[in-house]
Parts: C-alpha cells; structure tokens; sequence
C-alpha cells in the first residue's frame, strides 16, 4: 500500500510553500503552532496522497484550508471540490477560510474551528 501522509515525493514542495506562506497563512499559524489553540497539535503544509492541505489536525482529522482570490476561479472550484471529495474520502473533514476573513476576523475564524473540533470550555 501506497504511503499516503506526507508522502516523501511531495517533501520539497511542502518545505517551499512553508517558505512562501501568505500573509494570512503566518497570521493564522502564530495561534495554531505548538498547541497553542486548545493543546491540540496542528502541521502546517500536510500532504495527504496528491495533495497538500495548508493546515492539518490529526486528532480531529481536520484539513484547514487559507484561500486567495484564486479560488473563485472556475477551474480552481473544480480542482478544489475534488481535492475535497478525496480528503473526505479519506475521512478528513475540510474546512475553507477567505484570507480576507483571516487577517480582518481572525477570532471568528478560530471559532468555527473550535465549533467543528467541538471543543467544549
């Protein structure tokens, strides 16, 4: 069986879009590394199979994704919604973000995580 996490092929292409990360990708990575966001462990750059999800959380199996204005693009829906099915396929649920909503409202953003972990106070 073929490894599907992380997948060593894919190694330099996570590394070079850690590098690369948009503005909103630092932002939000600053409340979500070292189990800052409910001591819950997040990777950043995770490949599953053929594709590399911005943020990833193991124990919830839940594939956070930062969106550009790329992403309203016909073929980008296409690519996306089937990156999705294969992810869901995978029993990783996805969640979308705008950029724009992380840099100006990034709160409500880490609450709808927070809601979809179901993380209770």
């Amino acid at each position: 069986m073929k490894f599907i996490y992380n997948d060593q092929i894919l190694k330099a292409r996570r590394k070079e879009l850690r590098k690369s990360g948009t503005d909103s990708e630092r932002l939000f990575w600053k409340y979500l590394r070292n189990k800052q966001f409910y001591k819950i462990k997040f990777l950043r750059q995770y490949s599953v199979g053929p594709y590399i999800v911005d943020f990833y959380c193991p124990v919830a199996r839940l594939a956070i994704e930062l969106d550009g204005e790329q992403h309203a693009e016909d073929d980008q829906k296409i690519y996306d919604h089937e990156r999705t099915n294969y992810l869901r396929d995978k029993d990783i649920k996805v969640i979308r973000f705008w950029n724009n909503d992380v840099i100006k409202n990034i709160e409500a953003v880490l609450e709808k995580i927070k809601n979809k972990i179901q993380i209770k106070e």
